[in-house]
């Protein structure tokens, strides 16, 4: 009798595959977000987790230059640029574009995008979406 494989996830912060993991924890912003006439007249709030696994060149030094890595300040700037651009229907929508928006720096080889409405229901803290998507 064969065994199944079970596949793992990969590991974001991972020295024997050169990955660097970089993440944005708790960012919290007004979005215009939602399917329901009265989410489409007033913004809420929702909070954005990524964490993203990042390819290391092992024989390059940083040198202690921002240019030389991926930077979270203009991760943080794409991500608030993105949920102010327009009305989102769907949490699953915008973490695909959040993704997307990640993925498009090639050093990024996996992303996970964590989407919370936070103002849904009364009795839970949020409601929501986490994706991972990886470069193709």
């Amino acid at each position: 009798m064969s065994q199944a494989k079970v596949v793992q996830p990969v590991q974001f912060a991972d020295a024997r595959n050169a990955l660097r993991h970089v993440f944005v924890h708790d960012l919290t912003l007004w979005a215009s977000i939602g399917v329901y006439g009265h989410e489409k007249l007033e913004k809420q709030r929702i909070r954005i987790n990524l964490d993203l696994a990042v390819r290391e060149d092992a024989r390059a030094d940083i040198n202690d230059d921002i240019g030389n890595v991926v930077c979270y300040e203009q991760v943080v700037t794409a991500v608030r640029r993105l949920v102010d651009s327009g009305h989102v229907n769907l949490v699953e929508t915008l973490a695909e574009r959040i993704a997307e928006l990640c993925l498009a720096d090639r050093r990024v080889r996996l992303a996970r995008v964590r989407v919370e409405k936070l103002d849904v229901f009364p009795d839970a803290t949020s409601v929501g979406v986490e994706i991972e998507r990886a470069a193709p």
